[in-house]
Formats: structure tokens, C-alpha cells, sequence
């Protein structure tokens, strides 16, 4: 038992006695090995490792006593950045395929965009563990304190400027339906504190306290876990999602992103959707049913109102009873040019335009530059499409087709953002997210995009309607469960049925507030024993 002891606290006395560069060496190491939980590896154990190494990292750094605040918390910034980076750098590092899809225009600024965007992000995980590392001890609490701000860290981070929410730490269980479950009680934000809880909670065992309490640390966090393991388990079986009687074709044509805009193309693109449309492919495609076809994001490679015929092409592609919703980029006149958006279309089967939803939120450097005078004197412009920019839609709004079901369109990365549900005043009956990740091919990039698209479905328990130019194209009930879908690059279609909501959850009642002021209220609760010896809080 001796000699087992002895080797178990090998890891701990690593993380404890590194100094100088082999500590901020192990930050960065811990941050990196943490994305691999994410998609599309799914590998959640790591965080059970990598976690109480930060922790551990944390205490070896930090000196005790109230004189040492300031200090703690330059220390836990600057630690809690190493991790951030190292995380964000191995988790994002394939943003930099979408610099080479026109690599004569923009080769030049991959390693730029590859390192910038993990120093910026990476800044919110060094404020989170700033604040917990001024109020840091050697006990418990020192868990709860880390998941409580970097719960915190990541909902600011998910909120300020546009705000960008991708890899939120409570992503780590993504690639379990069962324990994702959660989320429709808690959300994104208070699946992130769950999983940072749990995950650290084995650090304790390496303290300097009774046996009986650092196991009885750890027992709470296992409890924790069967009861989400639990929780999940109830869900997927007691949950009866059922169909609508409304028949889906997904189209995904898997156009290469280089051959998008080839002015030569377009026809040839343009056909290629209107003969998935009307193939007549069996499967589960109904005659005579009400059906909804859906192309992806920008789908049509020119401007579908001002391009003679192309209403009417639609209308006798679709046939009696069946509606379209695309993806187009549309043009409304303004006094200095015509100004651009990127749009969804609800089209009927007479070719006639039935609704428009213009995208909310949109990608900084993808579809407009900020300080946009300034960075184009250096020649960066943005990347997507084949005009300069597009500008913002002024709301997320429900559309609905002509059978009266309701749908909330997400365009590209609007499916990132937690609480989508409660941006429009209107009931919707399921999601759908339209995109087109072609920029990133086979990198990791597209996986996470649908991880955190199908988290939506889990959070709001409407079902989920996706469909990718190059994948991944699928329908997702409510539960978050896959019903069908077609893998990166494969050109077909899916056909089913639109998979019925289920009852409303609780998160999509109260949102994101319970997790954020759970949060603020147990650092405060915590600030408060700092200070007061009689605390039993460990």
C-alpha cells in the first residue's frame, strides 16, 4: 500500500514542486490535453487528470495569507492563461484551414489568426482564475471556487463584444447523450461548473488534511456524477419524442468551398440542388405528405431575386405540398450601395418568397472586419463570400411554413449561443440550423460545430433540423439524440420526419440566470468564510 501511495502522488508532487518555466510548461501541457474531450474525440476522462494538475498547479504557486491577495491573483492570471491557451490553441487550431481555401489572398495571416484568437480567449480563463486564486486556501472549497469562476469567466466570454462561446469548458461531456442531459436543466454554463467540479475534485486527495474528509471530498463529487449520469439515464428513457406529420429532405451537395463562388459554376451548382430536390430517392420520402426541403447556408451562388427564372425553377422542383427553406445572400438598395445579408428563405411550392430571416449574429473577419478602415489599410478583409461584408439582421424571429410549424433558423454559428430559444417572442416547434463548414474540411472543427448545435436541442427540448453544404447534415430530436444523419463530405440527402418537441425544460424557463447567480452567490458565500474561523464549509 506504501509503495502504491508513493507512486500516486508521483503526478501530484510534479504539479506542486514545478517552478519557472516547466510550471507554466505543465499549464499550457494540461490545457492542451484538455481539448481532447471535446469533439471529435470525446475522450471526458481526461478532465479528470487534467484539472487537478491546474489545481495542483494553483496551490504550488500561490502564497497563503490576506496580505498575499494582489499577488494570488497576478499568480492565477497568469496560470489561468497558460491553461486557457494551451486549451483554446489545441482545441481552435483549424480555424486555419479557412485561410487556405484562398491561400493566395490570405496564407499570410493563418499563423496570426491561429495564435490570436487562443490569446484573446484565453484571457477570460486568466480572469477566472485570477478571482479564484485571490480567494484561494488548501481546502474543498478551493474546487467549488474554480468551477464557480471559470463558470463565470465563460459566460462573459460567451457575452462580451458579440461574444464567442465556442469550447466552453461544460462542451467536456459532449460526447455523452447521457450526461449532456443536464443541460436542459442547467444550460451550457451550469453543465461547465458541473464538469469543473467534478473533474477537480480528485486534487483534494493530495492535501494535507484526515484521509476521512478528502475521500468523503471525492465521494460528493461521485455522487454528483451518478446523479447527472442518473438524471440523463431517466431522461432518454422516459422521454417519448414521437413524429409530426411533417415530412424533411435535407439536402447536402458537399460543394467544395474553392468552387463555391466560381462565377462558371453557378448553374451547374444551382442544378445540383434542384435535382437533389426532386429526386424521387425512397427512403422514407411519403407522396403526397406535406414536406419541408432544406439547403444549407448561402446556398444559392447568386441573388436569388435578381436572377430571372429562378423562383419559378424552385417552385416546379418542390411539386404540390412542399416548401423550401435556403440559405441566400440577399441585397437590399441603400443610398451608398446596396447593402448585403446573409439570409434563410422560406419559399412555397409556387416559387413564391413566404418568409426572410436575416442573420443576427455575425462571424467577426468571416463576414465583417472590425475597425474595418483600419485593419484593410494592413489588408485584412473578411473571408466569407464574394462580397466585402454583410450586415446584421435586426432579431432572431420564428418563421412558419404554410402547416403552421413553427421554426427558429440559426444560421452557421448562431447555434453556438446558449438560451436561442428565448431571443424570439415567439413558440417555435424545432431548430434549424443551416451552415456550411466546407472552410474547414475534415478538421476538427465541424464535429464541435454540431456538438454544440445538438446541446441546443438538449437545452430547449425542440428538435433539431440541420443541414451542412459539406456536413454534418442531420435530424436531432429533443433529447438531443440523432435520428439520421450524413458524415463530412458525403453527398446525399436525408429523409424523415420531423421528430415532435417535448415538454418545455427548465432551462429554457429561466435561462442562463440560475448557473450565473448560483455562481456569484457561492464565491460571495465563500468570500464571506474566508473570514470567518468558524467555517465548516470543508
Amino acid at each position: 500500500m506504501h509503495w502504491l501511495s508513493q507512486r500516486l502522488a508521483v503526478l501530484p508532487n510534479i504539479c506542486l514542486l514545478a517552478w519557472g518555466w516547466q510550471r507554466r510548461f505543465l499549464c499550457v501541457l494540461a490545457g492542451a490535453v484538455s481539448a481532447f474531450a471535446l469533439p471529435p474525440y470525446d475522450f471526458s476522462l481526461v478532465l479528470l487528470v487534467t484539472f487537478p494538475c491546474f489545481v495542483w498547479l494553483l496551490d504550488g504557486a500561490l502564497e497563503p495569507g490576506p496580505g498575499k491577495v494582489a499577488g494570488r491573483a497576478r499568480t492565477g492570471f497568469a496560470l489561468g492563461w497558460m491553461f486557457g491557451f494551451g486549451y483554446f490553441l489545441s482545441g481552435l487550431w483549424w480555424i486555419g484551414s479557412a485561410f487556405l481555401v484562398e491561400a493566395e489572398r490570405f496564407a499570410w495571416l493563418m499563423p496570426f489568426a491561429v495564435l490570436a484568437m487562443p490569446v484573446g480567449l484565453a484571457l477570460f480563463t486568466g480572469l477566472g482564475a485570477a478571482l479564484a486564486a485571490a480567494l484561494w486556501t488548501g481546502r474543498f472549497r478551493r474546487v467549488l471556487l474554480l468551477a464557480a469562476c471559470l463558470t463565470l469567466a465563460d459566460w462573459v466570454r460567451g457575452h462580451v463584444l458579440t461574444g464567442f462561446p465556442w469550447n466552453a469548458f461544460g462542451y467536456g461531456v459532449s460526447g455523452s447523450l447521457t450526461l449532456s442531459q443536464s443541460a436542459s436543466l442547467v444550460g451550457l454554463y451550469g453543465l461547465t461548473f458541473l464538469v469543473v467540479a467534478i473533474a477537480a475534485a480528485p486534487a483534494v486527495l493530495a492535501d494535507a488534511r484526515p484521509l476521512g474528509r478528502r475521500l468523503a471530498a471525492v465521494s460528493l463529487a461521485g455522487i454528483a456524477l451518478v446523479a447527472i449520469a442518473g438524471f440523463g439515464t431517466l431522461r432518454l428513457w422516459m422521454t417519448d419524442t414521437g413524429e409530426e406529420e411533417l415530412d424533411i429532405r435535407i439536402v447536402q451537395p458537399a460543394i467544395d468551398q474553392k468552387d463555391k463562388w466560381r462565377p462558371e459554376l453557378r448553374g451547374e451548382i444551382f442544378g445540383t440542388y434542384l435535382s437533389m430536390t426532386e429526386a424521387a430517392l425512397g427512403g422514407r420520402a411519403r407522396v403526397g405528405q406535406q414536406r419541408l426541403v432544406i439547403w444549407p447556408e448561402s446556398s444559392i451562388p447568386f441573388l436569388l431575386t435578381q436572377e430571372p427564372g429562378a423562383l419559378f425553377r424552385i417552385g416546379k422542383a418542390l411539386g404540390s405540398k412542399t416548401e423550401l427553406v435556403t440559405g441566400a445572400v440577399r441585397a437590399e438598395p441603400a443610398p451608398d450601395g446596396p447593402d448585403y445579408f446573409n439570409s434563410v428563405y422560406l419559399i412555397g411550392n409556387d416559387g413564391t418568397v413566404r418568409g426572410i430571416y436575416d442573420k443576427v449574429r455575425l462571424v467577426p473577419f468571416g463576414e465583417f472586419v472590425p475597425f474595418q478602415s483600419l485593419l484593410e489599410w494592413v489588408g485584412i478583409t473578411n473571408l466569407a463570400g464574394p462580397i466585402e461584408g454583410f450586415e446584421a439582421g435586426y432579431q432572431q424571429r420564428v418563421l412558419s411554413t404554410a402547416g403552421g410549424f413553427g421554426f427558429l433558423p440559426m444560421i452557421c454559428y448562431e447555434a453556438i449561443y446558449p438560451g436561442v430559444s428565448s431571443a424570439s417572442s415567439q413558440p417555435a416547434t424545432f431548430l434549424l440550423n443551416v451552415t456550411n463548414d466546407a472552410w474547414f474540411g475534415r478538421t476538427p472543427g465541424p464535429y464541435q460545430h454540431f456538438a454544440q448545435a445538438r446541446l441546443r436541442s438538449i437545452e430547449t427540448g425542440l428538435p433539431l433540423i440541420r443541414a451542412a453544404n459539406t456536413g454534418i447534415s442531420a435530424i436531432v430530436d429533443g433529447r438531443g439524440e440523432i435520428i439520421e444523419q450524413l458524415t463530412i463530405f458525403e453527398k446525399g440527402v436525408i429523409d424523415g420526419r420531423l421528430p415532435k418537441r417535448i415538454d418545455a425544460t427548465i432551462y429554457a424557463e429561466f435561462g442562463d440566470i440560475p448557473a450565473v447567480l448560483c455562481s456569484i452567490a457561492l464565491v460571495i458565500f465563500i468570500i464571506i468564510s474566508q473570514y470567518n474561523p468558524g467555517s465548516r464549509l470543508d
